[in-house]
């Protein structure tokens, strides 16, 4: 009986083993896919905040603008005029802005472009 018990605990460990190795490989497999999630997140959050700093900084530039053509009568000639007298500041390192001017009574167009991260 002694030995058939043995036999009997040898398939049961046959048996089993398959679920313990799938639960040992459950918890790492868990633990990479809620990482990957949080990175995920993490990537989305700082492209967001890359895009409302970029919208940020058109409407800052647009409300100088404004400002300028409030206070004198024109819109300013270029950004220079802006970041001079209005205490415009833009950075360029991640930033390319286009100031298109029309005529001294007419709305600039501005466009505010984020820059490629050069490796």
């Amino acid at each position: 009986m002694g030995q058939h018990s043995r036999r009997g605990t040898a398939v049961l460990r046959s048996l089993l083993f398959p679920a313990a190795v799938l639960r040992s490989l459950l918890f790492p497999a868990a633990v990479l896919l809620v990482l990957f999630c949080f990175l995920a997140g993490l990537a989305d959050l700082d492209n967001n905040r890359s895009g409302e700093e970029r919208q940020r900084l058109e409407d800052s530039i647009r409300r100088a603008a404004v400002a300028c053509y409030t206070a004198e009568g024109i819109y300013p000639p270029d950004l220079a005029y802006l970041e001079v007298r209005y205490g415009l500041q833009i950075d360029r390192e991640h930033y390319t802005v286009f100031y298109n001017i029309f005529g001294s009574n007419l709305m600039p167009d501005i466009t505010v472009l984020e820059r490629a991260n050069e490796p």
